[in-house]
C-alpha cells in the first residue's frame, strides 16, 4: 500500500493553491483537495493490476 503523509499533502496543496492564483484564507480548501487527490492515486495505484498477468 502506498501511504501518505503531512508533508505530501502539504507539497500538494501549496502547489494547488498556487496554480489557482494563491487566492487568500483558502489554505484549508486546498488542504482537503490535495488529501482528496492523494487518496484517490493511491486507490488508482492499488487496483492496477500488473501487465504481465
Amino acid at each position: 500500500m502506498t501511504e501518505f503523509n503531512d508533508d505530501d499533502v502539504r507539497t500538494r496543496a501549496f502547489q494547488l493553491w498556487e496554480e489557482a492564483g494563491k487566492p487568500a484564507n483558502k489554505m484549508d480548501e486546498f488542504w482537503y483537495k490535495a488529501e482528496q487527490q492523494l487518496k484517490e492515486e493511491r486507490i488508482k495505484h492499488e487496483l492496477k493490476t500488473p501487465d504481465n498477468l
